[in-house]
Order: C-alpha cells, then sequence, then structure tokens
C-alpha cells in the first residue's frame, strides 16, 4: 500500500493543477491565445532555467555509476529506435508521430523519478538519482528535438542539418549544457543568484501543468483513443517489460534498478506537452498522453514495484 501511496501522491498533484488549468479556461480567465504565450515563456525560460537549476544542484559526491549510464542511455536510444519504426507503421499523420514518437521513451523523471527512487531506498536520499537527472534529461531532450523535427511541417526526408540546428537551438537542451558546464567546474553561483534561479525554476513545473489543463478537451479524447491507448501501453507496459528484465540479467538491483525503473515506467514527462506545441506537434494528443498516462501509471508503478520487490531485488 505505501507504493501505491506514493504513486498518488506524485501524480495527484498533477492532475490538481490540470484541472485548475482547465477551470481557469472554462471561466475564460484563461484562453487558447493566452495560454500560448504562456507556454512560449515556459519553453524558452522557465523550463530551461528548471533544467539547468536540477542539474546545478547535484552534488559532486554522488555517487557515479558508469555502468549504469551507460545502460541507460543504450535504452533510452533503443526504445527510441525502436519508436521510430512504430510509428511510420502506426500513423501516416507526421504531427502525431513525432508525438507519439516521444512518447514511447521521454518519461516524467524530473518530477516522479527522484522521489520514487528515495521511496524505495527506505525514504533516503539517493545520490544516483539526482546524478541521473543530468544523463536522462538531456538526453531525452535531444532526442526529443530529432522525433519532433524530423516529422515536422510534413516533412518527409531526413534533412540533418535541420535537425542539429534544431538541437543546438533549442532552449530545454541549452539549459542542459550550461548546467552540465557549471557542474563540471564545480561553479558556484552567488547566494543572491542561486536563490532568484531557484525562484524562476520552481515555477516551472506548476505553470506548464496549469498550460497543459487548459489546453485539455474532453471532446478530444475520441480522436485521439487509438494513438493515445498505443502509447500509454507502450510507455507503462511495453518498454519496462522489455528493458527492466534485461537489466535484472546484467546484474542491476536495489537503488540502481529503481533508477531504471523511473526512467523506463514513469508517465510521458509534462514537458513534452510545451515542446510539442513549440515544434509544431499534435498539441491535442501529447496532452491526452500525459494525462492518461499519469493516471494509469498509478496502477503500473504499484504492479511494477511490487513484483520486482517480490523477487527481492528491491
Amino acid at each position: 500500500m505505501e507504493s501505491l501511496k506514493l504513486s498518488f501522491n506524485a501524480v495527484m498533484p498533477i492532475f490538481i493543477l490540470m484541472l485548475l488549468g482547465y477551470s481557469l479556461k472554462k471561466i475564460k480567465l484563461l484562453d487558447k491565445n493566452s495560454a500560448g504565450v504562456i507556454n512560449k515563456l515556459i519553453f524558452r525560460i522557465f523550463l530551461p532555467v528548471l533544467l539547468f537549476y536540477n542539474i546545478y544542484s547535484i552534488k559532486t559526491s554522488d555517487v557515479f555509476n558508469i555502468k549504469l549510464i551507460i545502460f541507460t542511455v543504450i535504452g533510452i536510444v533503443f526504445v527510441f529506435i525502436l519508436g521510430y519504426f512504430a510509428v511510420l507503421l502506426l500513423t501516416g499523420e507526421n504531427k502525431k508521430r513525432g508525438v507519439m514518437l516521444q512518447g514511447f521513451f521521454r518519461a516524467n523523471y524530473a518530477i516522479l523519478g527522484i522521489p520514487l527512487v528515495n521511496y524505495i531506498c527506505d525514504n533516503k536520499p539517493s545520490g544516483i538519482a539526482s546524478l541521473m537527472v543530468a544523463v536522462v534529461i538531456p538526453v531525452f531532450n535531444i532526442l526529443a528535438v530529432i522525433a519532433l523535427e524530423r516529422f515536422r511541417d510534413g516533412n518527409s526526408k531526413l534533412d540533418i542539418l535541420k535537425l542539429l540546428k534544431g538541437v543546438v537551438t533549442n532552449p530545454l537542451i541549452t539549459g542542459c549544457i550550461i548546467g552540465l558546464f557549471v557542474f563540471a567546474l564545480d561553479i558556484s553561483l552567488p547566494s543572491v543568484i542561486e536563490k532568484s534561479v531557484k525562484d524562476v525554476a520552481s515555477i516551472a513545473t506548476p505553470l506548464s501543468i496549469v498550460v497543459l489543463g487548459a489546453g485539455f478537451e474532453l471532446s478530444d479524447i475520441k480522436g485521439c483513443l487509438r494513438e493515445n491507448i498505443i502509447v500509454v501501453s507502450a510507455r507503462l507496459v511495453i518498454v519496462p517489460l522489455i528493458v527492466l528484465p534485461v537489466a535484472v540479467l546484467i546484474g542491476f538491483s536495489g537503488e540502481a534498478l529503481a533508477c531504471l525503473l523511473a526512467v523506463f515506467a514513469s508517465p510521458v514527462a509534462v514537458s513534452s506537452f510545451a515542446m510539442a506545441q513549440q515544434m509544431d506537434g499534435d498539441e491535442t494528443l501529447a496532452v491526452q498522453i500525459i494525462a492518461t498516462s499519469s493516471a494509469f501509471c498509478l496502477g503500473t508503478l504499484f504492479l511494477w514495484i511490487f513484483a520486482l520487490g517480490l523477487l527481492g531485488l528491491l
């Protein structure tokens, strides 16, 4: 029951903030145009600062598990490749392809991952989980840019130069790169600047979820139902069913396996909506995927934690 409680407490705030955004739209305090302007601000300022701060705040004394890092990166890229060929077969609409592909591999690690790992480790702060932020967030964002840029504006060909430009100029990736640079050089910001950065970073997640809720429409569910079911099933069941047994066979257990569970079995990242909207993806489908995966992860995460615990692996 504690596992279910953890998942519930981690996911329910997302639904409450989404409901707030949805309600604000219904009472006309937030319309489509204003939500679009706010979302652009989130994508270009608040989320990059959040990613920078997550990486900057990592302690250099944290455990550096190179085996785990290599396996995680290979696993994410492997899921991306499988997803790429899957979306080519599953739909002919490029706007949906990019969003579906993003949903396959991009987990809500920044919000759900670290608390989940900390709980599994008896509520002790996990150095490995914090360090993984510096690994998975840049990888997620680089691959997301590639996914959305590849299927942008009806493109049928892979334009390498355009992809590279999209990666280099993406604000989220810029935030990660600056964070990694500061982390690598062990630079400490002046306390006043650090507090300001922390305050700006704290705005990103709740504001992005409120705007996400404002973009949600119950009437849109029917039009996205097939794609939604496919992505959520893959994200919460199929991907962990492929990756986690391999991880166990290689020898991962305990805290390291908990990190992998957070990377490969948590719901689709909230920030994927902002990127989809800014890069001409199907934002309606992006909202549906985030909302549905966040709801069903209550059950799937509980089952994964229970099963791995029963086997003595967590």
